[in-house]
């Protein structure tokens, strides 16, 4: 007989692939001038914004599944702001990159996540430099140089505009771990996106009033109510089941399901998008990163196991997941669990 919460486990597990490597292909479908051509990526993004404040507000307020955290002015103007600005742009700049590049190669640049958040923790005082995570972090940047040096398609824009919104959104983790979890706020998904999505359609208003909105008018794209309408569905759906599978899952369990989803669209993404080509090159270049990767999540692992001697596995896991949950460029990826989670039960008020 199968157990049940087994079986659920891996069906968030499963839900969870299906949904991140599903919003990633349509997002790339959406804008990419050669299938549905809506070359906008601020207006995709302020749709997914504006949807998701929507719903929050309407979850939060109206039908009250959730009740809002005591947030201050202080805290919202120092904390909530600043936080939703780096988001903002992660997701800008993020989305801009599928205009350049495949999806292919923004998921072997994506590999350098691990190495923004790390400096980035070093340069805010969060995290130590150490020899051993460095020597990990060279690792990954020789096997994403590796890859990039073999991408057929390479297109120098596209990869600044991705490695610009990798380091926005490490940014954005390693301040919302300063700004927020020491202050003793934490935020379940829907009440993240009740605070920050609206701010960073506010932040995302700013450019696409200079950028994309005169382009629009020049241009008479004609807007698809469904398609948008799906699309934003699609991104609130992927951060409610990454929520599901952090409050069922070790942080190990996650990480080789990160790793196995991207794998799979990868290969998904050159059956899709024929354009997209995958070099030896490229794929030798993404092992090794991935190798620097794997071995950075172990002693992150190893490192919180061993601060919390004596308690059960299933905790320190949940405490490492802080900043080392390989978070896509999607408006969705908002949750950031913190060590309150692991404290108390991680459910933060919702059911």
């Amino acid at each position: 007989m199968i157990n049940t919460s087994f079986a659920l486990t891996y069906l968030y597990l499963l839900i969870y692939i299906l949904l991140s490597s599903g919003v990633i292909l349509y997002n790339k479908w959406v804008l990419s001038p050669k299938y549905f051509n809506f070359p906008f990526p601020i207006t995709l993004t302020m749709v997914h914004m504006g949807f998701s404040g929507l719903v929050a507000f309407f979850l939060v307020r109206v039908f009250k599944v959730v009740s809002p955290v005591k947030m201050t002015f202080r805290i919202y103007a120092t904390s909530v702001i600043p936080i939703s600005a780096f988001f903002a742009s992660s997701l800008w700049f993020g989305n801009t990159a599928y205009l350049h590049i495949s999806v292919a190669f923004i998921q072997m640049l994506k590999a350098l996540m691990p190495v923004a958040t790390f400096l980035m923790a070093v340069v805010c005082g969060t995290d130590k430099l150490r020899c051993d995570v460095f020597l990990n972090m060279l690792l990954v940047s020789v096997g994403v140089v590796i890859s990039s040096y073999g991408e057929i398609h390479f297109n120098i824009v596209g990869t600044l505009y991705q490695v610009t919104g990798i380091f926005a959104e490490a940014l954005r983790l390693v301040l919302t771990q300063v700004l927020l979890q020491k202050k003793g706020l934490t935020l379940n998904p829907i009440t993240s996106l009740y605070y920050i999505a609206p701010c960073s359609f506010v932040f995302l208003f700013i450019p696409w009033s200079m950028l994309e909105q005169p382009q629009m008018d020049i241009s008479r794209i004609q807007f698809n109510f469904w398609i948008f309408f799906s699309n934003a569905i699609c991104a609130l759906a992927l951060n409610f089941s990454i929520f599901l599978v952090i409050g069922r899952t070790g942080a190990v369990t996650i990480r080789v399901a990160g790793v196995l989803k991207d794998w799979i669209l990868i290969a998904l993404s050159t059956v899709i998008f024929p354009e997209s080509t995958i070099t030896g090159l490229n794929i030798i270049g993404y092992a090794v990163a991935l190798l620097g990767v794997v071995m950075y999540n172990y002693l992150k692992v190893k490192d919180v196991r061993a601060s919390q001697p004596g308690t059960p596995e299933r905790i320190p896991d949940r405490a490492a997941k802080i900043q080392d949950w390989k978070l896509e460029k999607k408006s969705s990826d908002l949750y950031v669990p913190d060590d309150n989670d692991s404290k108390n039960g991680g459910n933060s008020g919702a059911r």
